[in-house]
C-alpha cells in the first residue's frame, strides 16, 4: 500500500522509537486515517508469552447517558479481547457496586453530564461509592473520561469516581484519561495503556491453569436474595425472573448444573389446614425424615398441594371415606372428605410425602460471577383449575421473594450438560427459560477467553416483550463471544416460527459446524419442542450429509456418545 520510498522513511523512523512513542505514532496515524475504527488505531502484535500462558481477567465498566461510553466500551472490549486479555463489560445501572471488593482489574468509562453530574444511568452506583466505606484495598483501577471542555466542569464525574476509588484503597495503576467529543484516539493510547499495565502488573497465580470447582455432595449453602427482575416487559403475557443469590460461603458448580431448592407451602393454606382439623400447630410430630411442629411441617417440609393417588387411596383408608382415584391437594381433601379428629389428622400426616426438591438451571458463572452469586432464571407457571388461576408451586414461591430474604438451596451437578474443551464450538438451542445454562455457557467462556465459536437460536412469543437477557446478548454479539444469534418469535409473524425452524433455514452452516466438531446442547420443554428440534437435526445431517434416514439417526447418536449432542429438557 505503501511506495517503496515512504516505506523506507516510515522504517527508518519507526527503527528509534520507543514503546510509548510507538503507540503514541499508531494512535497519530490513525487519527489522521479519521479512525472509522479503533481496532485500527492498534496495529496487530503477537501475544507476548505471558499473556498467552496466564489469562488475565479485567472488568470494563461504562456510564452512559447518551450512549457513547457504552458504545466506546464495547469497541474497547473487543480490542482487549485481540490483546489476549478476558474482559467482562458491565454496564454501572446495573453493577453491584459491593461487588468491586471482589475485583482485581477494574477499569470505568464514563462521561458528564450538564454541571458535571453523573449520567443517570450510573448515579445509583456513583451515590454508593460516595456515601459508603467500602474497602478497596485489593482493587487495580483506571478512569476513561468523557466529556465536552466547552463545559466548565470537563470530565467533573471521571475525576469524582477516579479520586474515590483512591480515597477508598484502590490502587490507581494508570492514570486518569480525559477525553473531549473527539475522543477516538485518545481512547485509543488508553486502552493500549491499559493492556500493557494489566500485562506487568497481573498476579503470578494467574499463570496456573485454575481447577473447575466441583460440587461434592448434596451440600446445602444458605444464600439471601440480592436481586429478582422480571425480564418480560409489562406487556407480556408472561413472568420470567432473573434472581440472583449471594452466599458468604463460596459455591462450587460447572456451567450446566442445576440449582435444587425445596419450596415452602403457602401460610395462608396451612392456617386453614389447621383450622380444618382443629390440631395444635406447635405440637411437635416425628415424620420419617424429621421432627418438627405441625406448622413447620406443613409449611417446610411435606409435600400438601398436589397428592399422589397412592396417598389418596391410604387417606381414604384411615378416614373411612369413599374417593375415587385421584390427585387432589390436602386442603381440597380435607374439604371434600373432613378427618374426624385432631388425632386422626396425626395418622395422615405419617403418610404425606416429603416435598421434593425443584430444579432450575443455573445461569451464572463462577468465572464471571464470582464463588459467592448464583443466578438462575425462573418462569412462573400458571394454570386453571375449575375457572380458578393458580401458581406452580415452586416458582409461584420463587416469584413472590424480596431482595434480602433468605433461601436454602444445594446444587445439583451439571453430569452430561456440560462444555467441551475451550476450542470446541458450541450450538445452543433453547428457546424461553431453556436459554438459562447458554447464559452461564456464554458467561463462562467469554470469562475464561475460550475459543471456541458459540451459536446461539433463541425464541419465544413476541421480540418486544419476551426476548430475555437482550442487552447481554447483544454485547455478547459486539464483542464477539457470541459468533451467531438465531431468533425466532412465534407470535410476531402470520405463520408460527419456532427455534427448529431457523434451525432448517440454516441447514447447511448448521452442517458445517457439526462435521467440524461442534457439539450441540438443547434445553427447554421436552415436549414439543426438543423432539422437533431433534428431528430438524436428523433432517438436516439426512439431506445436507447426503445419508440415510438410519444413517442420519446413527450419526447423532454417535454425537451423543462422543458427549457431543446434550439435552436437558423437562
Amino acid at each position: 500500500m505503501l511506495s517503496e520510498t515512504k516505506l523506507n522513511v516510515l522504517k527508518q523512523i519507526s527503527e528509534d522509537l520507543s514503546r510509548d512513542e510507538a503507540i503514541w505514532a499508531s494512535g497519530y496515524l490513525a487519527g489522521i486515517a479519521g479512525v472509522t475504527s479503533l481496532i485500527a488505531a492498534l496495529p496487530p502484535q503477537q501475544l507476548n508469552n505471558s499473556t498467552q500462558n496466564a489469562v488475565k481477567k479485567i472488568t470494563l465498566a461504562y456510564g452512559t447517558e447518551t450512549g457513547n461510553s457504552k458504545k466506546l466500551a464495547t469497541a474497547l472490549a473487543g480490542i482487549v479481547k485481540k490483546k489476549g486479555l478476558q474482559v467482562k463489560l458491565a454496564d454501572l445501572s446495573q453493577y453491584k457496586p459491593k461487588d468491586l471488593a471482589k475485583e482485581e482489574f477494574f477499569f470505568i468509562v464514563i462521561s458528564t453530564q450538564g454541571e458535571g453530574e453523573p449520567p443517570a444511568l450510573a448515579k445509583k452506583f456513583y451515590d454508593y461509592i460516595h456515601e459508603n466505606e467500602i474497602d478497596l484495598s485489593g482493587l487495580k483501577y483506571g478512569v476513561l473520561a468523557l466529556g465536552d471542555s466547552s463545559y466548565p466542569l470537563f470530565c467533573q464525574t471521571g475525576e469524582d469516581v477516579d479520586l474515590r476509588f483512591e480515597i477508598l484503597g484502590a490502587q490507581r495503576i494508570i492514570p486518569i484519561r480525559k477525553c473531549d467529543i473527539d475522543y477516538e484516539q485518545e481512547a485509543s493510547h488508553w486502552i493500549e495503556h491499559v493492556v500493557e499495565t494489566v500485562n506487568k502488573n497481573a498476579d503470578q497465580s494467574s499463570k496456573n491453569a485454575a481447577t473447575p470447582k466441583v460440587s461434592t455432595g448434596r451440600k446445602k449453602y444458605q444464600g439471601k436474595v440480592s436481586a429478582i427482575i422480571n425480564l418480560n416487559d409489562i406487556t407480556s403475557e408472561k413472568e420470567t425472573y432473573h434472581i440472583e443469590i449471594e452466599t458468604e460461603e463460596a459455591l462450587a458448580y460447572q456451567p450446566g448444573a442445576a440449582l435444587g431448592i425445596i419450596p415452602f407451602n403457602s401460610k395462608s393454606v396451612v392456617d386453614e389446614i389447621i383450622t380444618l382439623t382443629g390440631i395444635d400447630s406447635q405440637k411437635q410430630i416425628q415424620t420419617a425424615k424429621v421432627t418438627a411442629s405441625v406448622e413447620e411441617l406443613l409449611h417446610k417440609h411435606l409435600n400438601i398441594s398436589y397428592l399422589l393417588k397412592s396417598v389418596v387411596a391410604q387417606y381414604a383408608k384411615i378416614t373411612g371415606h369413599s374417593i375415587p382415584e385421584v390427585r387432589l391437594s390436602l386442603l381440597d381433601l380435607l374439604r371434600i372428605y373432613p378427618v374426624k379428629n385432631a388425632d386422626e389428622f396425626e395418622e395422615i400426616i405419617q403418610i404425606v410425602t416429603a416435598q421434593a426438591p425443584r430444579l432450575y438451571s443455573i445461569s451464572s458463572s463462577l468465572e464471571a460471577h464470582g464463588d459467592t452469586e448464583i443466578h438462575i432464571t425462573v418462569a412462573k407457571s400458571e394454570f386453571f383449575i375449575d375457572h380458578q388461576k393458580h401458581n406452580g408451586l415452586c416458582s409461584g414461591f420463587l416469584s413472590e421473594f424480596k431482595e434480602g430474604e433468605e433461601v436454602e438451596f444445594y446444587i445439583q451437578d451439571a453430569g452430561h450438560f456440560k462444555l467441551p474443551e475451550a476450542d470446541k464450538d458450541i450450538i445452543m438451542i433453547g428457546p424461553g427459560t431453556g436459554i438459562a445454562p447458554f447464559r452461564s455457557f456464554l458467561w463462562e467462556r467469554d470469562a475464561t477467553g475460550a475459543e471456541g465459536r458459540n451459536w446461539l437460536f433463541f425464541g419465544d412469543r413476541n421480540f418486544v416483550s419476551d426476548f430475555l437477557y437482550q442487552a447481554e446478548l447483544q454485547d455478547f454479539l459486539k464483542t464477539g463471544s457470541l459468533t451467531h444469534l438465531d431468533l425466532a418469535f412465534s407470535r410476531d409473524t402470520n405463520e408460527k416460527v419456532y427455534v427448529q425452524h431457523r434451525l432448517e433455514q440454516k441447514a447447511q452452516e448448521v452442517f458445517y459446524w457439526l462435521e467440524g466438531g461442534a457439539s450441540v446442547y438443547v434445553c427447554g420443554a421436552k415436549e414439543p419442542m426438543a423432539r422437533d428440534v431433534e428431528q430438524t437435526l436428523l433432517t438436516i445431517i439426512q439431506n445436507e450429509g447426503k445419508r440415510s434416514k438410519e444413517d442420519a439417526v446413527n450419526y447423532l447418536e454417535e454425537m451423543e456418545l462422543d458427549g457431543r449432542y446434550a439435552k436437558d429438557v423437562y
